[in-house]
């Protein structure tokens, strides 16, 4: 009972994610009107160091959007530019001082990074009820796009492995600076033009000193370790079993559990550990590192130090020998590769 309890709830959150109520959708007709300013720079308390000069700023066309927020390309101190704008809505003062706080986390977040695998912050506009994050402009879109381009299975594996090596550098380097991404997965991973992946998108994102439990947390459950679904108190290793799941869909091109919904997914990873199904064409030492990184304990989990170290070896393997991944055999001592059965009774769960 008490699992069929925490189900219902699970469904129930993903319902409430979903609505958008007439004032909101009213209010978004044209949010950029709010971010008009005769002036330049436009700085509150302690903002100085971010804050955007809007008569620099052109706002252009948008090509992603959210429940609270949309993403216009733009341009910005002749730069080419990501616009993201975040509106509060007015019939839910609750609602609107959480979404101001997640947006001064995060700008707080990305003004302190710097790496050429994560995005590149440029300013940021604090003018209720609609906030502004301009952020470099990457032309190759999401990775989640990218691979759904392509045929099932497709992606060269030499590709395959330069992508999950940016991502992992990425990942490395936002670690070592105290800080949980949370929401790792393909949408939230950028390509620049010369195919360099980017990691993206620090709305949820944390100090790992700051983050506490999981409770009310809304991430993505296709992607989610099963501690944050179950709302525990959880580590960098969140992320780690996140990544787990982005090399399956790199390997794959396909997205994980795509015959459950979301909460189906959710349960069946916490109930059943179940997985996303490895092909048998996987090579030997993505498999291995695959299992690895989505155990579910998540002190079995190597962090992003280790994975980094591995996929290294990976590619100067491959160019010394083209045939390193079809001859590739763990050590002995290593768990052999498990391949699990895709779940087709996602019925039960309906």
């Amino acid at each position: 009972m008490k699992n069929l309890n925490w189900f219902k709830q699970i469904a129930n959150n993903a319902k409430l994610e979903r609505r958008l109520s007439l004032g909101e959708y009213n209010r978004a007709v044209s949010w950029s009107k709010y971010l008009v300013s005769s002036g330049a720079a436009i700085k509150g308390d302690g903002e100085e160091e971010w804050s955007a000069d809007m008569s620099q700023l052109l706002i252009g066309n948008k090509f992603a959007s959210g429940r609270h927020s949309r993403i216009y390309r733009g341009i910005y101190k002749d730069r080419d530019v990501a616009i993201k704008l975040i509106s509060q809505p007015e019939e839910d003062g609750e609602l609107a001082a959480f979404l101001e706080k997640q947006f001064t986390s995060e700008v707080a977040m990305m003004f302190r990074l710097s790496h050429p695998n994560i995005i590149t912050f440029f300013a940021a506009c604090k003018k209720a009820p609609v906030f502004c994050i301009i952020t470099e402009y990457l032309a190759g879109g999401s990775l989640r796009a990218y691979l759904h381009q392509q045929e099932p299975y497709s992606l060269p594996i030499n590709l395959v492995l330069k992508f999950a090596i940016d991502i992992a550098r990425g990942m490395q380097y936002l670690h070592s600076q105290g800080v949980l991404h949370r929401d790792l997965k393909s949408e939230n991973l950028l390509l620049g033009g010369d195919m360099c992946v980017k990691v993206a998108d620090f709305g949820i994102s944390c100090l790992e000193s700051q983050c506490g439990s999981a409770k009310g947390f809304t991430g993505t459950y296709r992607w989610m370790a099963p501690e944050m679904i179950k709302e525990k108190a959880h580590t960098k290793k969140v992320d780690v079993y996140s990544f787990g799941i982005v090399l399956w869909e790199l390997l794959t091109a396909l997205t994980p559990f795509d015959n459950m919904t979301p909460e189906q997914a959710a349960f069946a990873v916490c109930q059943k550990n179940a997985r996303p199904p490895l092909p048998s064409t996987c090579p030997a030492a993505f498999c291995h590192l695959i299992n690895q990184c989505w155990a579910g304990n998540p002190r079995k989990r190597p962090d992003f130090n280790k994975i980094v170290t591995t996929l290294e070896s990976y590619a100067k393997s491959l160019d010394q020998d083209p045939d390193f991944f079809s001859s590739y055999k763990p050590r002995r001592h290593h768990a052999i590769c498990r391949f699990f059965p895709k779940w087709t009774t996602a019925a039960r769960f309906t």
